[in-house]
């Protein structure tokens, strides 16, 4: 393995996804590993390698974590994420937490209510539901809460109408 080939490696795995600078080093630690088991090469040069690379693509732009984090929580409640199932992919990606929790900060606490109604329409439960079938509230309540939210916010979102629920998710 050559600088060149594990600066490529990453110019790559960015091509095709964005990445938290914590997950790329993973990714290149992976490559560094399997090298020095196939070559016999100084993994401890190997790690510098990978550590000046990530330093130089931070400074050039390729990595950055705060942009990361804001495209993930984006993404993830337009899906119809709740805080927690946020907060908890994004350090599964390697985001530092203090990112993690400004990021979730700027976030207004309707985000959190816009989510669960989005999670019941994406379920077509709670006002989304075709039928009205009172018996299947606790096994809905139950995906909310297994997708991250609290009681208080499921039931809420839950108890809408389908004409306050499509409201709140025009907002």
């Amino acid at each position: 393995m050559t600088e060149a080939s594990l600066r490529e490696a990453a110019t790559r795995y960015l091509g095709d996804r964005d990445a938290s600078r914590a997950r790329l080093r993973r990714v290149l630690v992976r490559r560094v590993d399997a090298a020095v088991e196939a070559h016999g090469q100084d993994r401890e040069e190997l790690l510098g390698w990978v550590e000046a690379l990530l330093d130089d693509f931070v400074r050039l732009g390729y990595l950055d974590d705060a942009r990361f984090a804001a495209m993930q929580t984006r993404a993830l409640r337009a899906r119809g994420a709740s805080r927690r199932g946020i907060e908890s992919k994004l350090r599964e990606r390697g985001v530092a937490p203090e990112l993690v929790q400004a990021e979730l900060a700027e976030r207004p606490d309707g985000d959190e209510l816009r989510a669960a109604v989005r999670h019941l329409r994406k379920r077509r439960h709670g006002p989304f539901r075709r039928e009205d079938r009172e018996g299947d509230r606790a096994k809905e309540l139950a995906s909310l809460g297994r997708a991250g939210f609290g009681y208080d916010v499921a039931s809420k979102a839950w108890a809408l109408s389908l004409e306050e629920a499509e409201a709140l998710l025009l907002e």
